[in-house]
């Protein structure tokens, strides 16, 4: 089918991008490069050395004579976007174009109000290019775990059955948001879910968990093709932050008592899940919610796995505890549902030794480009 991946060129957009092409669908990419230029803004990078996106099309067709199609632009910028539709006359439409790191999101008012208008603003585009050019138009977008806090029952998948003074009623599972990025993707389940009622717009919304890892087997097939790798303190997820850290000979730092846990995926799950939603698309006017995840783990436990791949590979690694610059529960009940994309024919790759050797072992040889300075947190939410 005609795809348009949205943030094409990231983290998680890059490799779904060249995963569904390698499947057969017609691939286009949106990015407005603006991930690039925030390395510049933070003095950061990543540890990975990424070729531009120019270059990364070339190259994939070159290899497998597979076009992707790319646009530079903007989703804020409706006529950019309704062109894009135009030309693409999309069958599904995979939204990764997004601000998404918490701690950019708590800098300081101009970067909350940058997250917010980028997101929220952005995605209202999308629905309205839906509505408008390409009604039948599946949109596959990218929410986050985080929507749902830290609740003290269950997680269900986007939905809860209530019971409230005899009366029973199925609602949209409450959400508490930790950052102003968070809150985004609650403003945005919201727009969809009501633009899907009013407008019979087909949506899935993946609240996916923190994605590891680093490359693909499309990724791996040549250099220039190489995913980007994070380990800032604003960028960097704590398992790939931890692994930098052990890299470089740096304490482990984990945040609080590290007794947190959260919900997490392989960044191999993350395309094949994209895949799925993609050839499962939700009926006309649904709104449906798949928690995307395979595993939870708690960041100390996160920080133990770290040591010990470490210790194999004749490093030293010290885990410390240092003040948490978030505010949230570190001692929590977490349990949280995720059969959705099991049932539809997801086979999870688990966080094993091999694995994180394996994003070690990519970290140590471009221990280089490792900017010491920025392994350690220096936004505080209050």
């Amino acid at each position: 089918m005609r795809i348009i991946v949205a943030g094409g060129d990231g983290f998680c957009g890059w490799p779904t991008a060249l995963y569904l092409s390698k499947q057969g669908h017609d691939v286009s990419i949106i990015d407005n490069l603006v991930r690039r230029d925030i390395d510049d803004e933070l003095h950061s990078n990543s540890v990975t050395p990424i070729a531009s996106l120019e270059e990364r099309v070339e190259k994939w067709k070159e290899l497998t004579g597979k076009e992707i199609r790319t646009y530079i632009g903007d989703l804020n910028h409706y006529d950019f976007l309704t062109q894009v539709f135009k030309q693409e006359r999309p069958e599904a439409f995979v939204h990764f174009a997004e601000q998404r790191s918490a701690p950019y999101s708590m800098i300081d008012r101009a970067h909350a109000v940058y997250t917010q208008s980028n997101n929220v603003l952005g995605n209202l585009n999308v629905l309205y290019a839906i509505k408008e050019l390409a009604p039948d138009c599946h949109l596959i977008k990218l929410g986050t775990m985080g929507e749902y806090g830290q609740p003290n029952i269950d997680i269900e998948e986007g939905y809860i059955e209530i019971e409230h003074k005899g009366r029973k009623d199925t609602l949209p599972y409450p959400k508490q948001p930790g950052s102003f990025y968070h809150l985004t993707k609650v403003h945005d389940t919201h727009n969809i879910m009501f633009a899907c009622k009013i407008w019979g717009i087909r949506a899935t919304d993946l609240n996916q968990g923190i994605v590891y890892g680093l490359n693909t087997d499309e990724t791996r097939m040549d250099p220039v093709l190489t995913n980007r790798l994070d380990y800032d303190g604003v960028f960097g997820t704590a398992l790939n932050r931890f692994l930098i850290q052990a890299a470089i000979g740096h304490d482990i730092t984990v945040y609080g008592s590290g007794s947190q846990t959260r919900a997490f995926l392989n960044i191999k799950d993350t395309v094949r899940c994209i895949e799925i939603a993609a050839n499962n698309p939700a009926e006309q006017g649904e709104f449906r919610v798949f928690n995307q995840f395979t595993e939870s783990f708690s960041v100390k436990e996160l920080a133990e796995m770290t040591k010990k791949v470490a210790e194999q590979k004749g490093l030293t690694a010290t885990i410390s505890n240092i003040e948490n610059p978030r505010v949230e529960k570190e001692d929590h009940y977490y349990n949280a549902v995720n059969t959705k994309l099991i049932d539809l024919g997801l086979e999870p790759h688990l966080l094993t030794d091999e694995v994180l050797d394996e994003i070690l072992t990519d970290a140590l040889q471009y221990k280089e480009r490792i900017i010491q300075d920025n392994v350690i947190p220096k936004v505080k939410w209050k």
